[in-house]
């Protein structure tokens, strides 16, 4: 699947946004040149997924369904290579080497998508999970933040999901569609396990549709509502009789699908490097987890001093269900004075927007994650950390007990919040960066990886329980980074990377689940892109720090890493190397 069309479903939270209004009246001209360009290739791929656009705030696509047609991969490989040429020509006549840099970026996400769609059409059969689809496009579309005028929009959404709009077809007709263009020899079918799974969600999605659209009083949609609990309860139906018996029983996909996978993510070292560098990180902080672990016990009095006991113990001090929300927002808010206090980097003005997932959330995002707000012209919006309560699909064992105690509350706060997710997001729809960096330039690994080093930055200063979880949290980072590439290169069995996480991470039974899920067929790939991510990014303040010495000031540093907006990291990298230590040490008289 392209890189663009799939980001929500593939990229386990990552998030992505663009300038603000007020960034963009003042916007130097490069930027400007340079999002004229961008402008052109997300108008182009709004044909064929128009909720995307929608959702980073072109709001002339607001209501407009996707386009699942015939020859779709066809069409749109021919749409990406217009743009290309378009794009290649531009960046032999350009003079600003920043706007020849953004129409690299625009270049190299095209001919991602390229190499994908023909990877997928090569390989794979064509399935498509629509009560999923359905939900996470519907979400977005009815967020409070974006208006009445906007919400009112899902209404004709939802029509064009149904068919109920002139001139529509039924997504599921249109899905079912695909399935059979799709058939051909050498092609595989979707792993069973995965299909296994939407089946058992199917009845949660509609009953969170339902609830959307109650939420924000959408009037007259109870017909198209009424249509669509019919078409995904008889879609549910027709893959258990076409799909399942086509699946495939093993979860390893075809090995050009998992490294064009790593690619987009951007992982770009060999998963057998990526390994090697996680067993030995495991090591290391498996052993300041033992050393730290018996000052936690005797913190609280607890008898037994091991790491795993400790974090069982530390779990029996709940908050309860209807506090959660309250009692995150205080450490939200002693983070915030922490941040200021210590210099760590500039945060915004603003609290964090922090609450509980609902079920069908949950089912579609069964981890903590970040909402991204309106992406293009944003008028205010901000993002939601969202906490995930449980695995739906985990039956007798839903339920987490990963993240409602108050020692995890440090670091997940850090991550999907402040200083991580939330706080770099905001920081660029503040500063304004060009929509090709925001956008375009988007992988897990600089997302993530910001997001796993701002709760190394912020981990210090927790109070010692808090950093005991903060480094189980690293040592999941670092099994992710095992598990995923072992996994899915035949080097160990679910069953064993289960009872690892289980046993030498310490997480629950549907935490594990979902991570074991997540690395076998919700996200193959992603779960390693913490680590390198983060492994990158403190390799380069190290390396900062070496080349400039006692005038090292960490938060102009923290501060230039976020205004560069979601570059790669080797050109973040060479910016940090060609402008920010020059001008620091131009600034301090180096």
């Amino acid at each position: 699947m392209s890189k663009h069309l799939t980001a929500w479903l593939l990229a386990a939270g990552a998030v992505i946004v663009s300038s603000s209004p007020a960034a963009a009246e003042g916007k130097p001209a490069w930027i400007a040149r340079s999002d004229q360009y961008t402008q052109q290739l997300l108008v182009a791929e709004a044909q064929f997924n128009p909720e995307s656009a929608a959702q980073n705030g072109l709001e002339q696509f607001d209501g407009k369904a996707l386009d699942l047609g015939p020859n779709r991969s066809a069409r749109l490989m021919a749409t990406e290579q217009k743009k290309r040429a378009v794009f290649a020509a531009a960046e032999k006549s350009e003079k600003d080497p920043r706007v020849r840099q953004d129409l690299d970026i625009l270049i190299h996400s095209i001919d991602q998508t390229i190499e994908g769609t023909r990877l997928d059409d090569k390989l794979l059969l064509e399935w498509t999970d629509v009560p999923q689809l359905v939900f996470g496009n519907l979400n977005p579309a009815l967020d409070p933040q974006i208006g009445p005028a906007r919400q009112a929009k899902a209404r004709e959404l939802l029509e064009r999901y149904t068919g109920l709009y002139p001139g529509t077809t039924p997504l599921t007709e249109l899905a079912k569609a695909r399935w059979a263009d799709s058939q051909g020899v050498g092609k595989v079918g979707p792993y069973k396990g995965k299909v296994e799974d939407t089946l058992s969600k199917t009845e949660t999605y509609i009953s969170g549709i339902h609830a959307l659209f109650a939420k924000a009083k959408i009037a007259g949609a109870d017909k198209a509502l009424a249509t669509l609990d019919r078409q995904l309860r008889d879609y549910a139906a027709w893959e258990k009789a076409n799909v399942l018996p086509k699946a495939r029983d093993s979860f390893r996909q075809p090995p050009q699908i998992y490294a064009y996978r790593l690619k987009v993510y951007g992982i770009d070292l060999p998963p057998e490097q990526l390994i090697a560098r996680a067993r030995r990180g495991f090591y290391g902080t498996r052993k300041e987890m033992e050393s730290l672990a018996p000052l936690v016990a005797r913190k609280f009095g607890f008898a037994e001093t091991d790491y795993p006991s400790v974090i069982v113990n530390l779990k029996k001090d709940k908050v309860a269900a209807d506090q959660v929300e309250s009692y995150y927002a205080t450490v939200l808010g002693q983070i915030d004075e922490t941040i200021t206090r210590e210099h760590i980097v500039t945060r915004p003005d603003y609290p964090v927007l922090m609450r509980l997932g609902s079920p069908a959330e949950n089912a579609q995002q069964p981890a903590p994650h970040m909402l991204a707000p309106r992406l293009i012209g944003n008028t205010g919006e901000r993002g939601q950390f969202v906490l995930s309560t449980g695995d739906p699909s985990a039956g007798a064992d839903a339920a987490y007990d990963d993240f409602d105690f108050k020692a995890a509350a440090w670091t997940l706060s850090a991550h999907e919040a402040r200083p991580g997710h939330e706080l770099q997001f905001a920081q660029m729809v503040s500063r304004g960066v060009s929509q090709a960096r925001a956008l375009y330039a988007h992988n897990s690994v600089n997302t993530e990886g910001w997001a796993l080093y701002a709760e190394s930055e912020f981990m210090p200063y927790e109070p010692i329980e808090g950093q005991l979880v903060a480094l189980q949290y690293q040592l999941l980072r670092e099994s992710r980074a095992m598990l995923d590439p072992m996994l899915n290169l035949g080097q160990i069995t679910p069953a064993a990377a289960t009872q690892w996480l289980r046993e030498q991470v310490g997480l629950s039974k549907a935490f594990t689940k979902e991570e074991v899920d997540r690395f076998t067929f919700r996200s193959p790939g992603q779960a390693g892109s913490y680590y390198y991510g983060y492994g990158q990014l403190a390799d380069l303040q190290t390396e900062t720090e070496l080349a400039l010495g006692d005038k090292f000031d960490r938060k102009a540093f923290n501060d230039f890493v976020v205004g560069q907006g979601l570059l790669p990291l080797d050109l973040l990298a060479k910016a940090v190397r060609e402008d920010f230590i020059p001008a620091q040490l131009k600034k301090q008289g180096g």
